[in-house]
């Protein structure tokens, strides 16, 4: 699903290989384009944020292993 503007009055909605013009579609249409939209805001936030944890992990486990480097393992 996307939606592209050329101007702030004609919304159109791509959605499987076809156009709709948002401002033509049933109230009930628009308000699930509204909750897919936010749906997909929401999953691109929680992508990133999951991008941000990996690297922030990647980094504690450089400081772990160099830290362990100079201590000797039990086996």
């Amino acid at each position: 699903m996307s939606e592209s503007t050329s101007n702030e009055r004609e919304a159109i909605l791509t959605f499987e290989d076809k156009k709709y013009d948002i401002k033509n579609l049933p109230k009930e249409v628009r308000e699930i384009v509204k909750g897919m939209q936010v749906a997909d805001a929401q999953l691109r936030m929680h992508e990133d944020t999951l991008k941000v944890l990996a690297v922030g992990r990647q980094h504690l486990a450089m400081q772990l292993k160099a830290k362990l480097e100079t201590i000797n393992p039990i086996n």
